[in-house]
């Protein structure tokens, strides 16, 4: 009991694999997204710095780095189950709220309880920092679906786990950051050779029509 089981749990991400139950050539981890998904946010969040927006850089941080840290207790969910619909999300978020709440007041001493409620807090909110982790979140997993399609993955899941993640981070394209992504970065992906998926780009440019 006490800081030494969280220290502990965190090596504890490393075992958690992203989509499991499917074949794919690259395992990931929540602990690799985890740092992935901040390393991401801190290049989206530079771009809103530079075109003259205000970056609370530590809420940022904290949210990257704590955004999937309940899924110590609940396990990655495929993104097209967990977001089936808006009761099931909200169902998936209470239990996980719980359970985080529960392992703080077990394992954290009293003084560290409101912080720690506060990081491990839903950080996906309407804050510039909050949209910014919503769509690093969906980049990361964009790449990662990418990169299966672009290895010839035969299972259609990393198609649609692709179109969901460009949907999404459509949906924030008022961000400076979203649009130097998607004039600047998106391109470059497609642009790689030996998709072996002909309709990726022509899928692509149907999502980024209809999100106009």
């Amino acid at each position: 009991m006490g800081i030494h089981h969280y220290f502990k749990s965190l090596s504890d991400l490393e075992t958690l694999i992203r989509c499991p139950g499917r074949f794919k050539y690259h395992q990931h981890n929540v602990a690799s997204h985890s740092f992935k998904v901040t390393k991401i946010a801190q290049f989206l969040g530079t771009v809103e710095e530079q075109e003259g927006h205000e970056v609370d850089w530590k809420s940022l941080y904290e949210k990257a780095l704590n955004h999937d840290y309940a899924e110590l207790f609940t396990g990655d969910i495929k993104t097209p189950v967990k977001y089936a619909s808006k009761e099931l999300r909200e169902l998936f978020s209470q239990v996980e709220d719980q359970m985080v709440k529960k392992f703080i007041t077990t394992e954290f001493p009293p003084q560290f309880h409101d912080v720690y409620r506060n990081r491990f807090k839903e950080g996906k909110d309407e804050t510039l920092e909050g949209r910014i982790l919503s769509v690093a979140d969906k980049v990361d997993l964009l790449y990662e679906s990418f990169g299966e399609i672009q290895k010839g993955n035969p299972e259609p899941l990393f198609m649609e786990i692709y179109q969901e993640a460009l949907s999404t981070i459509i949906k924030f394209k008022e961000l400076a950051s979203v649009k130097y992504f998607l004039e600047y970065v998106l391109p470059d992906m497609l642009a790689e050779k030996f998709i072996p998926h002909s309709e990726l780009k022509e899928r692509t440019e149907r999502i980024l029509s209809s999100g106009a």
